[in-house]
């Protein structure tokens, strides 16, 4: 379950980014441990892997080729990276799991991780006062719990981003979202966005998170998008992580009258690699419409985290610069890196450290891949269920030529005015 490979060194290194930013890379110990040369600095990065659902092998791989990176460099103070990673399993058991297994081994912060199962990680943690840095933002608990520091808003953002993305083109959407819990705020995310921009609530369609066949949704789906209630143009956003594959290929069986609804989803659901993978130009997500909290992964904002990719995650294919898992690791461990390079050389580096650090610190650089993060009490957000969100900027993306590209005229944009309007979502 746990990736213990070890390297023996870590290094003080400066990020240049396209923009400018310095970030020093930042080490820190474990609890109670001596802060002096020779330290180490162990954390955890956990994410499913080999599920039936979801999937997301590019975080601990991404974790890793940062450990190799970081330690290649010579050391921080003497003291190096040790990356411990967990397979969630997509389980609650799995997620708890990883979080003893970070306690077990004396992590100073869980890093870059995915679960949608926040309650089962995210008490074991508090009760030890881990700081979990920068999550997927998949489970409410990343938005709640005062230990939990996300670099981007999550499902959230992303469904009201959705929002405002498709009420400039439909008159009516259809929703299709795993029957799940975490699921089960979505309508009410992407209805916030709607009725910001006066377009009728969607349509909510619940489909099993590792089904095999989409066939009823679609049709459903299909039904409500081009009905009579769209009067101009119906949309389909599906949000089904791995399995939004799988939905539109029953869907494009089922649309027989070609009827061709606006096609959409968020980051996660729909990357660069399963347009891909399904055709590139060919690809049957050609035109459609996604949204993202990031730049797009063609920005040179990127170029760092894909040169480390390049040397020291050669081969490994669950490693790719375009993947959001992928992204919000590398963030992740940028932020982990500032905070801890802010503290004194020689003082301990402790989990609760590296959390007094995170609540007291504003500005946190992330080389123009994010805004400024700041997680402390005056930052926190009057959105109802998700008050931890400090980035609700989200991107606009269309698949254009096979290519993930920004969509023309449309700027990022912040969702957090429009979270805040919203009824309670979690």
């Amino acid at each position: 379950m746990t990736d213990r490979r070890r390297t023996t060194s870590f290094s003080r290194t400066f990020l240049a980014t396209a923009m400018g930013a310095c970030l020093v890379a930042g080490c820190g110990l474990v609890p109670g441990g001596s802060g002096g040369s020779g330290g180490t600095i162990t954390v955890m990065t956990f994410a499913p892997i080999g599920t039936q659902a979801t999937n997301m092998p590019g975080m601990p791989g991404m974790a890793k080729a940062y450990e190799r990176w970081v330690n290649a460099k010579g050391g921080i103070n003497g003291r190096k990276l040790r990356v411990l990673t967990c397979n969630e399993k997509n389980t609650p058991t799995g997620a708890a799991d990883c979080a003893r297994e970070a306690i077990a081994q004396k992590a100073v912060a869980v890093v870059g991780s995915y679960s949608q199962h926040g309650r089962a990680f995210m008490a074991p943690l508090e009760a030890e006062g881990i700081p979990f840095i920068g999550g997927y933002g998949v489970s409410s608990e990343e938005f709640e719990s005062t230990l939990s520091y996300p670099v981007n808003g999550g499902q959230p953002v992303l469904l009201a981003g959705a929002g405002h993305q498709l009420a400039k083109t439909c008159s009516q959407v259809a929703l299709v979202r795993p029957d799940t819990l975490a699921g089960d705020s979505m309508p009410v995310l992407l209805d916030a966005g709607l009725r910001a921009n006066k377009v009728p609530d969607a349509a909510d369609i619940r489909a099993a998170e590792d089904g095999a066949d989409y066939t009823a949704e679609a049709r459903e789906a299909l039904t409500d998008a081009t009905g009579p209630a769209a009067k101009d143009r119906g949309c389909v956003t599906a949000v089904l992580g791995e399995r939004t594959e799988t939905f539109l290929d029953a869907f494009r069986r089922t649309d027989e009258k070609r009827r061709k609804p606006q096609i959409a989803s968020v980051l996660g659901s729909v990357s660069q690699a399963l347009v891909d993978r399904t055709g590139g130009r060919e690809s049957p997500f050609e035109g459609a419409y996604l949204t993202s909290w990031y730049p797009v992964s063609g920005d040179p904002l990127w170029g760092p985290m894909r040169k480390v990719i390049s040397e020291q995650a050669f081969g490994d294919d669950t490693v790719d610069p375009d993947d959001s898992g992928t992204q919000t690791t590398w963030i992740a461990y940028t932020v982990l890196s500032e905070i801890v390079g802010r503290l004194k050389a020689d003082e301990d580096v402790t989990a609760r450290r590296i959390a007094k650090a995170l609540n007291q610190t504003a500005g946190v650089q992330t080389g123009g891949l994010t805004p400024e993060l700041s997680w402390r009490d005056q930052d926190v957000r009057a959105v109802a269920g998700f008050p931890r969100i400090s980035n609700g900027r989200v991107t606009f993306q269309v698949v254009q030529q096979g290519r993930l590209v920004a969509q023309p005229g449309e700027e990022s944009q912040d969702m957090t005015p429009t979270l805040e309007a919203a009824p309670r979502a979690a």
